[in-house]
Parts: C-alpha cells; sequence; structure tokens
C-alpha cells in the first residue's frame, strides 16, 4: 500500500484542501503532519501561537472522527520530515505552497531532498497568475484587481473527506497544552460559522459599515485565513454566491467592496512574491532615505496606548489585549507612528507582528507601507490621518474609544476625542485628570505636519 505525507503548514482545514485531496489521490494511507519549525516560532506572537495550537487541537479531533491522527513533530523541517519518510514508508508529500522568503527557501531545500509535491491554496489566484499582458507583476492595486476578477474563478474542492486512512504506529510529540482565546476560537468549523454569519447579515452593509469602529460590521476572519482554517477559494465563491441573492444594489455593493478586501490580500501576496525584498525596504526606492527619528520614549507610548490620542490608545490597547484590531484603525495608529512621530515604519512591523493574532507577511508589510507612503500603490505621503476627526467620523458616540479606555468611561462625548480640553472641573467631575489618569498628547499635531513633509521631501532628494 502507498504512503503519503500531507504536510500542513498553513492550511489547518479539510474542506477545500488540495493537498490533501491530491495526497489521498496518490497513495492509499495519508499521514497528516504539522512540524513545529523553531525558526518560526521564535518569531510568533504569543496570542498568535495560542491560536495555532487551538487549531492544531481542533484538527487532530476532525481528524479522529475519520479515522486518523496527527503527527506532530518539533525541529528542521527538512531532518523531521526525512524521519517520517523513513519511519511510515512514504513515497511522496503534499503540502500547500506557501509564498514568504523563508517558505520558499525551506521548500525549495526539502524539495530538493524529498520527493515534494507543491499544491496552489494560499490564495485563490496564484501569484504568479495575475500578471500585466508583458508578464510583469502589477504595482497598482486597480489594474491588479480588474486583471484577477477576469480569470476563471478558482475550482473549490467538492470532495468531502468522510475517512482518511494513516498508518499505525507513528510517534508524535504530545500537542501543547492551550487555553483558547475568548475572542477567536480556532478551527475549521469556527471559521465557517463566522463566514455563514457575516454573508448572512453584515456583508449587505459592508460597503458603509466596515469602517465603523463601534460597530460588527466586518468579518473579523483574518485569523483564519492566516493560518488557513477556511479558503481564500471558499470565501470568494461563498461571496460571489451572496452578491447573486443580493437584495438591492445596497446589498450587491457591500458584497463587492468586501471582495476587494479579500483581492487587496491577495495582492499584498502577489507583492511579496514579485518583490521580496520589500520585508527589508521600501519598495519605493526614492523612500528608502527618510532620516526617521530615534524617540524610545514616544515609541513605548505608542506602544502602551499612552499617547494622549484616544482613538490611537484605544486601538493599541485592542492590539494588546486580544492581538487584533480593527482595519480602519491600523491604519489610524500606522500613520501616528510614521508620519505624526515620524518613526521608522518598520518598528511599527514588527510590533505588529509581535502582537497579531492574523500576523501576516504580506498583508502586515503591506499594510505598513501603504499607510507610511513608502510601499507599492500606498498612500501619499502628504496624506496624514487625523485620529481626533478619525474618532469621530467612525466612532461618533465613543462607543469603541470608552471600551478600550476606561479611564475616560465618563469623559462627557463634547470631548472625548479631545479630552485635554476638558476644563479641570469637569475633569474631577467625570473622573479623568489630565495628566494623571489620562496624558496629555505627547506630540502637538498641528506643529509636526511640517516636520514630517520636510523629513520624506528630504529623503526623496537624497
Amino acid at each position: 500500500m502507498k504512503t503519503a505525507i500531507w504536510w500542513i503548514r498553513r492550511d489547518l482545514r479539510l474542506k477545500d484542501n488540495h493537498a490533501l485531496c491530491e495526497a489521498l489521490a496518490a497513495a492509499d494511507m495519508v499521514l497528516p503532519v504539522f512540524v513545529l519549525d523553531p525558526f518560526l516560532l521564535a518569531k510568533a506572537a504569543e496570542k498568535r501561537r495560542a491560536f495555532l495550537f487551538d487549531g492544531l487541537h481542533r484538527l487532530d479531533r476532525a481528524l479522529r472522527e475519520r479515522g486518523s491522527y496527527l503527527v506532530l513533530r518539533q525541529g528542521s523541517p527538512l531532518e523531521e520530515l526525512s524521519r517520517l519518510v523513513a519511519e511510515s514508508g512514504a513515497t511522496a508529500i503534499y503540502a500547500e505552497e506557501d509564498i514568504s522568503p523563508y517558505a520558499r527557501r525551506r521548500d525549495s531545500l526539502v524539495a530538493s531532498v524529498l520527493p515534494l509535491h507543491f499544491v496552489h491554496g494560499v490564495t485563490a489566484h496564484h501569484p504568479a497568475a495575475v500578471r500585466k499582458p508583458d508578464g510583469e507583476p502589477y504595482t497598482v492595486f486597480t489594474p491588479f484587481s480588474r486583471m484577477w476578477k477576469v480569470l476563471p474563478l478558482p475550482v473549490v474542492a467538492q470532495q468531502v473527506v468522510q475517512r482518511i486512512v494513516s498508518p499505525e504506529g507513528i510517534s508524535s510529540l504530545p500537542l501543547p497544552e492551550v487555553q483558547p482565546l475568548a475572542e477567536f476560537p480556532a478551527g475549521e468549523a469556527e471559521a465557517a460559522r463566522r463566514l455563514e454569519q457575516f454573508l448572512d447579515g453584515a456583508v449587505y452593509a459592508y460597503a458603509s459599515a466596515r469602517d465603523r469602529l463601534d460597530l460588527d460590521g466586518t468579518s473579523a476572519l483574518s485569523p483564519y485565513f492566516r493560518f488557513g482554517m477556511v479558503s481564500a477559494r471558499s470565501a470568494v465563491t461563498a461571496v460571489l454566491r451572496a452578491k447573486e441573492y443580493a437584495p438591492d444594489g445596497v446589498a450587491k455593493k457591500g458584497c463587492e467592496t468586501w471582495l476587494n478586501e479579500l483581492i487587496w490580500r491577495e495582492f499584498y501576496y502577489m507583492i511579496l512574491y514579485a518583490y521580496p525584498q520589500v520585508l527589508n525596504t521600501a519598495f519605493k526606492s526614492d523612500m528608502r532615505a527618510i532620516p526617521w527619528r530615534n524617540s524610545p520614549e514616544e515609541l513605548d507610548a505608542w506602544k502602551a496606548g499612552k499617547t494622549g490620542y484616544p482613538l490611537v490608545d484605544a486601538a493599541m490597547r485592542q492590539l494588546a489585549s486580544i492581538g487584533w484590531m480593527h482595519n480602519r484603525a491600523r491604519m489610524v495608529v500606522a500613520s501616528f507612528l510614521s508620519k505624526d512621530l515620524l518613526i521608522n515604519w518598520q518598528e511599527g512591523e514588527r510590533w505588529f507582528m509581535r502582537q497579531l493574532v492574523d500576523g501576516d507577511p504580506a498583508s502586515n508589510n503591506g499594510g505598513w507601507q501603504w499607510s507610511a507612503g513608502v510601499g507599492t500603490d500606498a498612500a501619499p505621503y502628504f496624506r496624514i490621518f487625523n485620529p481626533i476627526l478619525q474618532g469621530k467620523k467612525f466612532d461618533p458616540q465613543g462607543i469603541y474609544i470608552r471600551r478600550w479606555l476606561p479611564e475616560l468611561a465618563f469623559v462627557p462625548e463634547e470631548y472625548l476625542h479631545e479630552p485635554w480640553r476638558m476644563p479641570l472641573s469637569v475633569q474631577h467631575a467625570s473622573g479623568c485628570v489630565m495628566g494623571k489618569e489620562y496624558p496629555y498628547p505627547i506630540v502637538d499635531r498641528s506643529l509636526v505636519r511640517e516636520r514630517t513633509l520636510a523629513a520624506y521631501r528630504a529623503g526623496k532628494d537624497l
């Protein structure tokens, strides 16, 4: 009987898993394997690691329901897979292709020694598939999205995996004990539930509600995409189906807007695939010499959510608490760090990767470069988000701010986005004395705009 190894990496699911389907088609027995790579574990945020481990527990239970089990090993992927090939007698290894520079180096090394077969799946369309007519990569989102949409729709695997026969007696490390995240229970079932719930309602108002910080207007599926607990193909197919049944133009626009967000994810994957250097430097070569400020105190205040700007601080406290942040908030805090404080965007990129449950090299890097105005198809360098106006527009009653900044819970609405304007009597009455319960702003935004523009111009002139 032939045996194949299903090497699980970022595809913790049984539905629409082409790597698993290929393994099942090629062999009589399939051995599901996850290798804890010390290189990646060292970089993982605590909450992201907990989410992964929770997902592995749930995947193992799903496999056992089908007569199989998950084999967990830790160490060099090449060494561990070589041992497993010898132990199981496997003649092939199937894995979903990954696109980060480290993953491509790792996989190339494994493929040079072992019979490793790649199957596409981390995005709906392969990053190399969406190209200009001359074969060059796109660097602007809109034409990329147009080309993406005219390609044939990805095929979702219809096979429902009911049983997996695996070789017996293959040793495995015990799955790490973990406390599931309350806000993000891991697993394929939860991902499917969230997707269905979102497409049954909130997606139809998504175009207008997605930026509101005080509403539940987003899918909150990014952690599940990060570890492939739901496939990009399935999500694309599902939202297109929802669009077909949309009751009116507003609902249809909501579906189209969410589809565009999925395509943004694909765009950033394509950029990382075509230009791997973006993980180390700005995409725009004329934006690599900006004279960033070195201010550890201000950087620490930003990380801790103690800048004195309520929307920035609420977002950073949310990140610290649950390892996730609304996308509108991500743009605001990124703009504040890179343009108000003039601190290198890479400091923020690194901090996010240390905190985010959904921390993903392609999306995180793309978002930070966009916000800092140094990346492909980026926001203009002279566009600087005003956190006060952003708060008033997208959290008008301060529901989001009060949730994450309890010290501002009783501040009157008229002062909530600018608490330093409160008269002292109001400060005492609301239990929020500036400089005591809540900090004064660490920077005067009316003075820093010219500093930022001068620094960006200086970087471009070098």
